[in-house]
């Protein structure tokens, strides 16, 4: 292990390791402390977690204390649409927390047209993280959708730093949208990398019984990482072994070649 490489979060300002951590699912693992506290102790320095997740911002609040200040990026999300809502939602991450400040505010899944229209007009969520970022409760402002479209909308508006869109050798749909995003400085943040649970349980399912071909959750990591227009890719983890696993892979992989890529698109499009 030769240790995590770091990338600019887009204009954010922000660098963090290419490797981060999605915390939806870390509350339900009994080891949730130490799995969080494992991941920060092996760099890992960009949690990603919302108000929607349950335990989720308590979790991160609690290894916070333990660890007598923040010394992560906290990312958290409202799926709010409102200005007071989204306000309120960011008020009661703060004190969750325990932080007076979060580094990255998100509208969560903006992903049809009507909650676009919702989020964007004068009394909509975008407004009142504004009010947020001006107070200085919240350091950037991003969004994440599963819609290509709005992606693409809210990549070229201008007024988000960051994106949050699923990419992976099961979903290589959003590449050209993460040129764009390269292109316009803003910073992609990948979720599901390894293409979900269900998919990485499959996957080893697999390889246990003897299967030994390029779908591995090694190479789902790869390949997301070897897009330089990624920013950082957040694998959610229940336990330690989990993000040991993934440290490992993202401190000395070696990035893939074309071929590569096709033949992990090939196996993941066989599976799924």
């Amino acid at each position: 292990m030769t240790g995590l490489n770091h990338r600019r979060l887009g204009r954010t300002g922000l660098t963090v390791a290419e490797l981060g951590l999605g915390a939806m699912d870390t509350p339900h693992s009994p080891d949730a402390v130490q799995t969080v506290t494992t991941a920060l102790d092996l760099g890992i320095d960009f949690i990603d977690t919302a108000r929607e997740y349950e335990g989720s911002e308590h979790l991160l609040g609690e290894v916070i204390r333990r660890r007598g200040g923040k010394d992560f990026a906290v990312a958290s999300k409202t799926f709010s649409h409102s200005i007071s809502g989204s306000q309120y939602d960011i008020d009661r991450s703060l004190k969750v927390l325990g932080v007076d400040r979060i580094d990255l505010y998100q509208l969560h899944d903006i992903s049809t047209p009507q909650s676009w229209d919702e989020v964007m007009r004068d009394d909509g969520a975008l407004a009142g993280l504004k009010t947020a970022q001006y107070r200085g409760l919240i350091g950037h402002i991003g969004i994440s959708s599963h819609n290509l479209d709005i992606l693409e909308l809210a990549i070229a508006s201008g007024e988000f730093e960051t994106v949050m869109l699923e990419y992976s050798a099961f979903f290589p749909a959003t590449g050209l949208l993460i040129e764009l995003a390269a292109h316009r400085e803003v910073g992609v943040i990948v979720m599901r990398p390894l293409g979900g649970s269900g998919r990485t349980s499959t996957m080893r399912g697999n390889m246990a019984a003897g299967y030994a071909g390029p779908l591995t959750p090694a190479n789902l990591l790869r390949y997301v990482l070897s897009n330089p227009g990624v920013s950082v890719a957040i694998p959610g983890a229940r336990y330690p072994s989990r993000v040991v696993e993934n440290v490992a892979i993202a401190s000395s992989y070696a990035p893939m070649t074309n071929a590569e890529r096709r033949e992990l698109e090939d196996a993941a499009s066989a599976l799924y």
